[in-house]
């Protein structure tokens, strides 16, 4: 287990971009065996970078909800230094409530352990496991795992604060042609429907560019997808 341990860090510490970052949430995952690994951080910019396992459409509506407003775990955290069980938070409020059913819906996990790092310069970040577990299993993985995964979370978030020294990201990722047209399409105010007729692909077929766009960028969301390729001149609308 301990060599495991170390081979995950140096794999996190060896990462050379975002979407390094992306992968070793994917490891993590069927590591330990969750439903889902994020690590999301907000730099001294006040910028919000992730990297996690959360599926597509939970991003998107969470941001579309502007979920980050009223999110008790992230209400939770900010007012901790030390990991956080989802089960100590309050959620006795109707809009709490109301949020967990529907993270539990998309898949989130009726679990959890946040874990609150804070940085230089007003950095903030969460690293989080998630799971649909009953409260005694959950409980046994937390004490199991909890040590581990705190370590964990803190070489993310070394590795994220080297990104940011270099300018967001040691190295510009590189996308494909595809990909490229499916950002410069979105960016241009097209529809998903209407960037698929323009590439003459299935829609089915552009969400898989978009999404690999998204994971090379380290992009919460589509939108935030495509300002990050403007902003890094990888599109030109």
């Amino acid at each position: 287990m301990q060599e495991k341990l170390e081979a995950l860090c140096e794999f996190v510490q060896d990462a050379a971009d975002v979407s390094d970052l992306q992968t070793a949430t994917e490891c993590l995952r069927d590591h330990y065996g969750v439903a889902h690994i994020v690590y999301h951080w907000v730099n001294s910019k006040g910028e919000r970078f992730g990297a996690g396992t959360y599926s597509q459409e939970w991003v998107d509506r969470y941001v579309e909800k502007d979920y980050l407003r009223m999110d008790p775990v992230i209400l939770g955290c900010l007012q901790r230094f030390n990991p956080v069980d989802w089960r100590e938070l309050d959620w006795t409020s109707r809009a709490a409530r109301a949020f967990l059913r529907e993270a539990v819906e998309y898949g989130v996990g009726n679990q959890g352990l946040s874990i609150p790092i804070r940085g230089p310069a007003g950095q903030f970040a969460l690293f989080t496991a998630s799971d649909n577990a009953k409260d005694c299993a959950w409980a046994a993985f937390v004490d199991e795992n909890m040590r581990d995964l705190m370590i964990i979370s803190h070489e993310f978030n070394k590795k994220a604060l080297e990104f940011e020294r270099g300018g967001d990201s040691a190295h510009s990722p590189m996308l494909s042609p595809r990909e490229l047209a499916a950002m410069t399409y979105l960016a241009k105010g097209l529809s998903r429907a209407q960037a698929a007729q323009e590439m003459d692909i299935s829609e089915h077929t552009l969400r898989v560019y978009i999404e690999a766009a998204r994971h090379k960028l380290g992009a919460m969301n589509t939108t935030h997808a495509v300002a990050r390729a403007l902003s890094r001149g990888l599109i030109v609308v």
